[in-house]
């Protein structure tokens, strides 16, 4: 649909004044979002409060759910590709696995997020930085009508738009707005810390992932040329035993001599399964919809998954002539949402249940069990996903049921 035929049959004045589609926060789900409904010839707005490009605290790995989520074109700014990892037990039991094949890649987020902004841009999307949103209004002397939403700035500006989509994080005004209910917070500390070229050689091409002491934890090391990117994360409520593993995971690596460029911390949020995902003409998606896969916590695949469906279902609302019709696009979106990415929660709710009872036997599984390398491959890769694997694969079938007779 070109921008022509979206502004046709309405008025010239409208059509300045009101956006189609307002999205909050430039992170992979918003920056989806909007390139999704630019593209279909909405006029779209982008709204983040940062620079662009800003620091995330995030590993940065981009599995192959992930690439297939990408706009057409998109080239990945790619630092490592992995072939291999290591896993370990909490520094024991160490195994490195390979595989002729590219599991994953990884990037640096400062790059690969301004790269999906300037393709939201490219198809049409108006961006502007420096905008913080303090709240949304749909009723009240700021909105003209039943057809608009109202997105009122720090600065008391208000800006009007015929949908509106959140991605402005977990903690976001967006989220509030829609009721968001979450059910496991985690939190997730991270080093940058630039390594010699010995150093870095060493971990070219490799991972590594370490089982923790607190239940529910592991460690990374993901390599990006000279620098690793090394992290631990663990339920919130015990944030000094989880500094205490990320010291002494740098330390046993014989990294505790190189000095960090940045060290940063980030809560992680999953939703409730009976979570709202939109509220009149308000539909949320990546964290600020609490979507993120709750074992590995893994959140950049489902952020830019949501976000497309975001993107293209809040098109669909904003051309809704009245609050019936917008309420039955939302739950359309909530449908596609729950019946992809959360039943992928629902098996990532059963395998944390699983690891946080037995974290020795899933290494042992994952270390000495080729079909489950070949399952953790296909899941990197974007063949197959938990939920598939749970479906068809005999051995998963199994060891969930077990798993719930418990």
């Amino acid at each position: 649909m070109s921008s022509e035929n979206a502004d046709a049959g309405r008025e010239p004045e409208e059509s300045s004044s009101v956006w189609d589609v307002v999205v909050v926060g430039a992170g992979p789900a918003g920056a989806s979002a909007a390139y999704a409904a630019a593209v279909a010839g909405r006029r779209v707005l982008l709204l983040e409060k940062a620079d662009i490009p800003r620091y995330k605290t995030c590993g940065g790995g981009i599995i192959g759910y992930s690439r297939d989520s990408l706009p057409p074109g998109f080239e990945l700014p790619l630092k490592d590709r992995i072939h291999a990892v290591t896993f370990s037990l909490n520094g024991k039991l160490s195994r490195t696995r390979r595989s002729k094949r590219m599991l994953f890649g990884l990037i640096n987020r400062p790059e690969f997020d301004a790269g999906l902004v300037e393709e939201a841009q490219k198809a049409g999307a108006e961006l502007r930085t420096g905008a913080s949103v303090s709240r949304v209004e749909q009723h009240g002397p700021a909105v003209p009508d039943r057809r608009t939403v109202a997105v009122v700035l720090a600065d008391g500006e208000t800006v009007l738009a015929r949908a509106v989509v959140g991605a402005d994080g977990s903690a976001g005004r967006i989220g509030a707005h829609v009721g968001v209910k979450l059910d496991q917070v985690d939190l997730g500390l991270e080093a940058e810390i630039p390594v010699p070229e010995t150093v870095a050689e060493d971990w070219a091409g490799r991972v590594l992932i370490d089982w923790g002491p607190i239940p529910g934890s592991y460690g990374w090391v993901f390599p990006k040329g000279d620098t690793l990117t090394v992290g631990v994360i663990a339920a919130r409520g015990d944030g000094a035993g989880t500094k205490r593993y990320l010291d002494d995971f740098i330390g046993r690596l014989g990294l505790a001599g190189f000095e960090p460029t940045i060290s940063s911390g980030h809560l992680t949020r999953c939703r409730s399964e009976d979570s709202p995902l939109s509220r009149g003409r308000v539909v949320v998606c990546g964290d600020a919809a609490g979507l993120l896969e709750p074992w590995t916590r893994e959140g950049i695949s489902f952020a830019l998954r949501s976000g497309r469906l975001a993107g293209e279902w809040a098109v669909r609302i904003a051309e809704s002539h009245d609050a019936v019709d917008a309420r039955r696009q939302a739950l359309n979106y909530a449908f596609a949402i729950k019946a992809g990415l959360g039943v992928e929660m629902g098996v990532g709710r059963r395998m944390l249940q699983l690891f946080e009872r037995r974290p020795g036997l899933l290494h042992a599984v994952l270390t000495g069990f080729r079909p489950a390398w070949n399952a953790f491959a296909g899941v990197t890769r974007g063949t197959t996903s938990l939920a598939e694997l749970v479906r068809t694969h005999p051995l998963a079938q199994r060891a969930m049921s077990a798993m719930d007779r418990r």
